[in-house]
C-alpha cells in the first residue's frame, strides 16, 4: 500500500558565525558579519530570483 503524504513542514533557522576576532581583517571581518558593499542588494536580488521561481512553479502547476 503506497504512502500519501499530504503535507511537509520544513523549519530552517540560520544564524550568522559569530566573528572570532583571530586572524580576520577588515574585509573579513565585513563580510563574515554580512555588511559586505553591496549586502542589502544581494539580498534584495536572492529574494527577488526566490519570487520568480516561486511565481513560474505556481503557474506551472495551474496549467495542468
Amino acid at each position: 500500500m503506497p504512502v500519501e503524504i499530504r503535507e511537509l513542514q520544513i523549519r530552517v533557522t540560520v544564524n550568522e558565525p559569530a566573528p572570532s576576532g583571530t586572524g580576520n581583517t577588515g574585509a573579513d571581518a565585513n563580510v563574515a558579519r554580512g555588511a559586505s558593499a553591496g549586502g542589502n542588494t544581494d539580498r534584495e536580488a536572492i529574494v527577488s530570483e526566490c519570487v520568480e521561481q516561486v511565481l513560474k512553479v505556481l503557474q506551472n502547476k495551474l496549467e495542468r
